[in-house]
């Protein structure tokens, strides 16, 4: 098989999964939740907040322990189908959460989100199998291109559900999209096994390779800053990704249908925004395109705090569209080059758990604020902290080598 044909392969499962992540997310179930759900409440922010650092919590603590499994057995492609099941049977049962159906509904977000985030360990780390780091860059950015191409089909796809304001039927339909799509990936990508000795348990391999990469963790000074600013400013992101629907929709009013206006505006900068700074990061180094990302990041995080106006808010979705899937793809291609070859899905765990991990103070911070203060204002605001904490530790890691070698 072709490079390209195993790129395009690979980035169509980016397409598929964004079904889930823009329709029970970022959009339309967070709404839901929000609105019906939670009848309108403020608390609803928290109990939002609470499912999804639940979520993470339980990626992070896995992550690390699957990523070594998955190196020792050559496992990615299994791991990877099992929770993607996972994602799919949870945004599928969406469909059954009513009003006050709080605890159910939290659960199968829950559930459904462990799916997603524990599976992109084992998809990110299939980057350095299909091209050259040297293409890092470039192939990250094709892969979240590809996703936010994916968020724009599905709100085309969904668009006649929430005009017959039929908005249980969308998860369904978005969990029928993950299926559809990320079949060629299982079929077509091949993934060598080794063979593991009897004598030796999955769990004893994965959780020893996990202590060994920790005490020589000292040994990967730049990867371990990198991590830690990735922690701090991926915060940021994931927290405005989780809450950017119930923030346009609670403080600026936005209808169903003004918010799927908006969302589509986010989506198309993304793909641009992911796709040129990718190509840009290969030219000038990911270090200095994640800081432009960054200060991008801030921008939005401002001009958001201060408009009071829904048009003034389609600015904030432009600046973050192209933050968000260049902050995104960057990262993704900067931990490819940082990772020792040999552990590379194992490190990759690493890298998910410092992500998730960070996702679970950001939106508790987020729901604290606006339940306690009752003005989602000062909660958006306050997640400018992240992101000036991790530019200032990113400031201090060392970008990696750009190849100048053709090919």
């Amino acid at each position: 098989m072709s490079d390209k044909k195993k790129i395009f392969i690979w980035s169509l499962f980016d397409f598929a999964n964004t079904s889930f992540s823009i329709v029970v997310v970022t959009f339309i179930y967070a709404v839901y939740f929000k609105k019906v759900v939670a009848n309108g409440q403020s608390i609803g922010d928290l109990y939002w907040s609470i499912g999804t650092s639940v979520a993470m919590v339980i990626t992070a603590i896995i992550a690390p322990v699957l990523g070594a499994i998955a190196d020792y057995s050559a496992g990615k492609k299994r791991f990877l189908l099992f929770f993607t099941l996972l994602c799919i049977t949870g945004t599928s049962s969406l469909f059954f959460v009513g009003s006050g159906n709080i605890l159910s509904g939290v659960l199968l977000f829950i559930l459904a989100n462990v799916g997603f985030e524990a599976g992109l360990v084992f998809y990110d780390a299939f980057l350095p199998e299909i091209t050259e780091p040297k293409n890092y860059g470039r192939v990250s950015g094709y892969g979240f291109g590809m996703g936010y191409l994916g968020s724009l089909a599905t709100l085309a796809i969904v668009y006649p559900f929430i005009l017959s304001d039929k908005i249980r039927e969308t998860f369904p339909v978005a969990a029928l999209f993950f299926l559809i799509f990320s079949l060629p990936l299982f079929i077509y990508l091949k993934d060598n096994r080794k063979k593991v000795g009897e004598h030796k348990s999955f769990i004893s391999i994965g959780v020893s390779r996990v202590w060994n990469t920790l005490s020589h963790l000292k040994y990967h000074k730049n990867l371990a800053l990198f991590l830690l600013a990735y922690f701090f400013y991926i915060e940021g992101v994931n927290t405005i990704i989780f809450f950017s629907g119930n923030y346009a929709s609670t403080t600026l009013g936005f209808s169903d249908s003004e918010l799927l206006i908006f969302f589509l505006t986010v989506q198309t900068t993304a793909i641009a925004g992911s796709i040129v700074l990718g190509i840009v990061a290969d030219s000038i180094g990911q270090k200095k395109t994640i800081i432009i990302t960054l200060i991008m990041w801030l921008i939005t995080v401002l001009i958001a705090y201060l408009i009071t106006d829904k048009n003034g808010f389609y600015i904030v979705g432009l600046i973050a569209g192209a933050a968000m899937g260049s902050s995104q793809s960057t990262s993704r291609s900067m931990m490819s080059k940082l990772t020792p070859p040999e552990r590379k899905t194992e490190f990759f765990g690493f890298y998910s758990f410092f992500g998730k991990s960070s996702a679970i103070i950001g939106p508790l911070v987020f729901g604290l604020v606006s339940y306690i203060s009752g003005n989602q204002r000062l909660a958006i605001i306050s997640i400018g902290f992240f992101f000036i904490v991790g530019l200032l530790i990113l400031t201090k890691v060392q970008d990696p080598q750009i190849s100048k070698t053709k090919g």
